[in-house]
């Protein structure tokens, strides 16, 4: 590789070398996004209101790419992980109150998770007692033996096949004569939309987005020779660009993936049970075909699989950096959340876990409050963000944002 034209980003060619290189972090935790939870939810609002909520799911893409990004931008301000940041400049005490809850929090996703990918493999046949033990070791695995830019080489082509499997459902199902717009007063509304607001936005998301940037920005900055101070805000500069490029267009797919998922279940008996495979196969059967349960099956399994290593890695760096401990032990972390989840989807009954999604969805709004309001603060700290603080009309999204996603999180409580 020619470190000089790379260092020189004023080409099209090494800009775009550039931006590859970079790629990965804001690009995972928007798919990841789009995990189990996420993916129920919509199934749900699409059954419900058909394509009613299509108009929300595509103004929801704002906050979404506004918030992260200010998490994208902190880890490449300081090189380091939101945890880390907060711990630093404030204290560790409060670093720990606000990374606690999410990690409280993930217990409960992961069993959600698990669950969503043991219900699409057995969509295709394989019992839950046997797919979730295997779905745990890989698990495992995939996040124990590898570092966080080896498995993001694993986790992006899954993402692929992912979008491909949710695209395809869609167009086996066929397009409805259904408004994407729709009002109503009621609770259920209100709830529905509360729900949609708390699938968009995750408290993991927010430490994932930060520390795998900052991550990526060590990682580049140590790919070339001999860098000076210029060359190195040269990177933070075209790290800065690539980052909002990637966080708007992973926000874009995220939430038309939600669109298609709702789309795809517009029609569906509101009474299925999204816990039950034999339910969800004979609903999305009689309206999209035969193949569309096994379509939808492998779209469960790589949502819920992308969003198991992103909510670990995550969470995991989240509680070690406000402890600040070793990140070896990151893997102690990765056991003590996900094996209670592991558990608890072998020995409770499906539906418990798969009917709380939309109430765990609410809980995420007022979780996602400290860790959010912190990140703000943060974000327009001169002494620590330097010349990437937010400035006015970035900060003015920014809190508009966070106030939005809190507000439908009230109401839906009200």
């Amino acid at each position: 590789m020619n470190e000089e034209s790379d260092l020189n980003l004023r080409s099209r060619k090494s800009r775009l070398r550039f931006y590859l290189r970079f790629f990965g972090p804001a690009w995972l935790v928007m798919i990841a996004d789009m995990d189990a939870s996420s993916t129920i939810g919509a199934a749900e609002t699409g059954a419900i209101f058909k394509y009613g909520l299509i108009w929300f799911m595509i103004l929801m893409i704002l906050p979404l790419y506004f918030v992260q990004e200010i998490s994208g931008r902190i880890g490449i301000a300081t090189s380091k992980g939101l945890g880390d940041v907060i711990r630093e400049n404030y204290s560790k005490k409060v670093s720990v109150i606000m990374s606690f809850p999410m990690a409280l929090t993930d217990v409960v996703t992961y069993a959600i998770e698990y669950m969503g990918i043991a219900i699409g493999l057995n969509l295709m046949g394989i019992p839950i007692l046997i797919s979730l033990p295997v779905i745990y070791v890989v698990h495992l695995f995939v996040v124990s033996r590898h570092g966080y830019r080896k498995t993001e080489k694993i986790l992006i082509p899954i993402t692929l096949v992912l979008i491909v499997a949710f695209i395809v459902d869609l167009f086996l199902r066929g397009f409805i004569n259904s408004s994407p717009v729709y009002f109503s007063p009621g609770y259920s509304y209100i709830f529905i939309l509360a729900v949609n607001v708390g699938a968009v936005i995750m408290p993991f998301m927010l430490f994932f987005q930060a520390s795998a940037t900052a991550n990526k920005v060590r990682y580049v900055k140590n790919s070339y020779i001999d860098i000076n101070n210029t060359r190195s805000d040269e990177i933070d500069r075209a790290a800065l660009k690539s980052m909002k490029r990637e966080t708007l267009f992973g926000a874009i797919v995220s939430e038309l993936l939600m669109v298609i998922v709702e789309m795809v279940f517009s029609g569906v008996p509101k009474t299925t049970d999204f816990a039950s495979a034999s339910q969800l196969s004979v609903a999305l059967d009689a309206v999209a075909g035969s193949f569309s349960p096994y379509l939808f099956g492998i779209g469960l399994i790589a949502a819920g699989f992308i969003a198991l290593i992103v909510i670990s890695m995550g969470s995991a760096w989240g509680v070690v950096e406000s402890l600040n401990i070793n990140k070896k032990h990151v893997f102690t972390v990765y056991v003590l959340e996900s094996l209670p989840a592991v558990i608890a989807g072998m020995i409770l009954p499906a539906d418990m876990l798969i009917n709380s999604v939309l109430y765990l969805l609410v809980i995420f709004v007022f979780v996602l409050i400290g860790p959010g309001v912190i990140m703000g603060i943060i974000g327009q700290n001169r002494k620590i963000m330097g010349k990437f603080y937010m400035k006015k009309l970035t900060r003015i999204f920014y809190w508009l944002s966070l106030i939005f996603v809190v507000f439908f999180g009230v109401l839906a409580i009200i």
